[in-house]
């Protein structure tokens, strides 16, 4: 069975970043930012508190240390200073998930450090050192080192596809410093052909091996919502949570 997954709780002081209260209905999954890309104490909780009430698990999504840049920049560091912010980070979503009688359920690294981590062992293996001490699966994508080093470290990992972001004909995501608005039935029409054929196209116009034990959709997608309403109808027949 597939399950569906967002990145949120991402809105930090004033500013606001998508709409977790319409997204968390349709997802089985929130990872939820914890304040080094976005967010921040309150909102963490904040979210904590939504997933509960909709019945949906939460996993922590760490970051790079770049507010400024969303974690969408990428950073030079040692592989025992990454794994530090990582224990920090998840550390942090620890309490507000305690404080609502509720467990962690994943790690999936955030955006630059997810790319990364796709390709340059150290971070994977600083991904791994954290997820050590919290022992919860990882999220990642098929044919990277996501897949080769999380498990060759002993965890269970979690393929996951976008719906919502392109492939390079590599295999690679294209991850932008703001998403564009992508067309909903598209998106569905992808996702599905992901878990039925393990394929989906690339910018080049090449098949992408890929696999979708979990599909994501972004939050701050602009047509975030709308796009969770195609995929999750799309695949509806796969999905853990469908009524």
């Amino acid at each position: 069975m597939v399950a569906i997954n967002c990145d949120m709780g991402e809105s930090y002081g004033l500013y606001s970043m998508g709409d977790d209260k319409a997204m968390m209905p349709l997802i089985s999954l929130a990872n939820v930012a914890c304040g080094f890309h976005g967010s921040d104490p309150n909102h963490m909780h904040d979210t904590v508190r939504l997933a509960k009430a909709s019945n949906v698990k939460v996993g922590a999504h760490p970051s790079l240390p770049d507010l400024q840049g969303f974690g969408r920049r990428e950073m030079k560091m040692e592989r025992e200073e990454l794994a530090n912010i990582l224990i920090y980070q998840i550390g942090a979503l620890m309490g507000f998930l305690k404080a609502e009688d509720m467990e962690l359920n994943h790690i999936k690294p955030h955006g630059a450090l997810y790319g990364m981590a796709s390709r340059e062992e150290h971070i994977a293996h600083a991904i791994c050192d954290a997820a050590d001490i919290y022992k919860v699966p990882l999220l990642g994508m098929v044919n990277t080192l996501h897949e080769k080093v999380y498990q060759e470290r002993g965890h269970t990992f979690i393929a996951e596809y976008y719906a919502d972001l392109f492939y390079r004909d590599d295999g690679g995501l294209i991850i932008t410093r703001q998403h564009d608005p992508v067309d909903p039935e598209e998106a569905g029409i992808r996702a599905l052909r992901a878990i039925e054929e393990g394929k989906t196209k690339g910018t080049g116009g090449g098949d992408v091996v890929v696999r979708a034990d979990c599909i994501c959709v972004h939050s701050d997608t602009p047509n975030a919502v709308e796009v969770a309403h195609a995929v999750r109808e799309a695949v509806k027949p796969y999905l853990a949570d469908a009524a």
